[in-house]
């Protein structure tokens, strides 16, 4: 018996039991959309993530006092004079700019709507370091910084919420802490992502916040960004910052209180979080392909006992037992392929329909497949249909004519 041969008697022997095929092809189509739409949705998650790490800069270092890799005592907090050392040009050539800031989050009130909100205090070259874009408005200026005038920069989140819109808010005042801000300019959305909610944030001078809002004594910072002059620079101004701050803090060799990531650490870290997501969403699916190989087995088991008969007079008029390992195996091999092109396009729509939610929720998230797991769900769902078409195939192979013939 050739392929082609099998193939032909394999889809008639289908059609023959249209309602039984349908229902074992619909246990494989469920499990190879599942996988596809879990594997789509954890890329999208990813891509997701690192781009909006990626938005950061990429020559961009964050800097953050005491270090969990090394047991240090006696951690000496960063300041603003470190960050005014670290901007020196002959002992750092490689740093651009250099933005310490402190954050918390604090009850803001515009007429009677209250938000919960991140405020972060940042000096006048913030918005260049951390590469943010306006949509109205402008950030404040150096001379409102050292004014400690009471402006703020919203995000889209806090406009939405305290204003149920985001156009024409330049003026309008806010309350921080009781204290009355006015808005100077409302950030162009950047959405969710591993810093938390990126809208959810107002900007203000780092002096007027620590004299009204987010009290640090002695001009301790949270922390402090620096902007190397390239991103082929970002390693050497690394080594400068730390320098610098070793010195200032009288550090040991080996005994650094202060620890600094580059945005390659940050996207490594989400790359490899959201892999091992992806995989866990992908294993948690294909149990479900597993259950629908299984229901292949069942019914190639039924099919089998239905078609004794028919078996032994194949044998009888000299078909081999490769003949009716073949018929058997391509049936349930044909099931499970079925099933995993139409369990495809079941994916990409949960995908899609998944997508659309997340826009429709102002989430800049969208499920990605690609060609890899589209090849890896279909020869994974052929796999499971010879795999639990082995057993039955076999016992169909094996069966004596004589006894097939007198079966009833």
């Amino acid at each position: 018996m050739n392929i082609g041969q099998a193939i032909l008697e394999a889809f008639e022997s289908l059609a023959a039991n249209k309602l039984r095929s349908g229902l074992t092809i619909l246990g494989i189509v469920i499990g190879v959309g599942a996988v596809i739409a879990m594997l789509s949705i954890g890329t999208g998650a990813q891509n997701t993530i690192t781009g909006s790490i990626n938005g950061l800069g990429t020559n961009l270092l964050f800097v953050f006092s005491g270090n969990q890799q090394e047991k240090v005592r006696n951690v000496q907090p960063l300041t603003l004079q470190d960050a005014n050392a670290l901007q020196d040009a002959y002992q750092a050539p490689s740093v651009e700019n250099v933005a310490p800031a402190i954050s918390g989050n604090l009850p803001v009130i515009n007429g009677g709507q209250t938000d919960n909100v991140s405020i972060t205090g940042a000096t006048a070259n913030y918005q260049e370091v951390r590469n943010l874009t306006l949509q109205d408005g402008s950030f404040f200026s150096q001379d409102q910084y050292l004014g400690r005038a009471s402006v703020a920069v919203i995000g889209t989140s806090v406009a939405d919420q305290l204003f149920s819109r985001e156009d024409g808010l330049i003026g309008e005042t806010i309350r921080i802490e009781s204290q009355p801000f006015r808005i100077i300019g409302v950030l162009k959305s950047s959405g969710g992502g591993s810093f938390g909610n990126q809208d959810n944030v107002i900007i203000v001078p780092l002096t007027s916040a620590q004299d009204r809002l987010i009290h640090r004594a002695n001009n301790k910072v949270d922390v402090i960004y620096i902007q190397a002059i390239s991103s082929n620079t970002v390693s050497q101004a690394s080594d400068e910052v730390a320098q610098i701050l070793r010195l200032r803090h009288r550090s040991k060799i080996g005994q650094d209180d202060f620890t600094i990531y580059s945005q390659q650490d940050f996207v490594s870290t989400a790359a490899s979080i959201t892999g091992v997501l992806t995989i866990f969403l992908g294993g948690i699916a294909a149990i479900s392909l597993l259950v629908g190989g299984i229901g292949i087995m069942n019914i190639m088991l039924v099919s089998v006992t239905e078609r004794t008969r028919e078996i032994g007079l194949r044998k009888a008029i000299g078909a081999r037992k490769r003949d009716i390992l073949i018929q058997f195996l391509t049936e349930s091999s044909l099931l499970s392929l079925l099933g995993g092109l139409i369990g495809i396009g079941l994916g990409w729509l949960i995908g899609f329909i998944v997508g659309r939610i997340a826009a429709s929720s102002g989430t800049p998230f969208t499920p990605t497949i690609n060609i890899q797991s589209i090849l890896l769900a279909t020869l994974f769902s052929t796999a499971v249909g010879l795999f639990f078409g082995i057993y039955p195939a076999n016992r169909a192979a094996r069966l004596e004519p004589v006894e097939a013939l007198r079966y009833e």
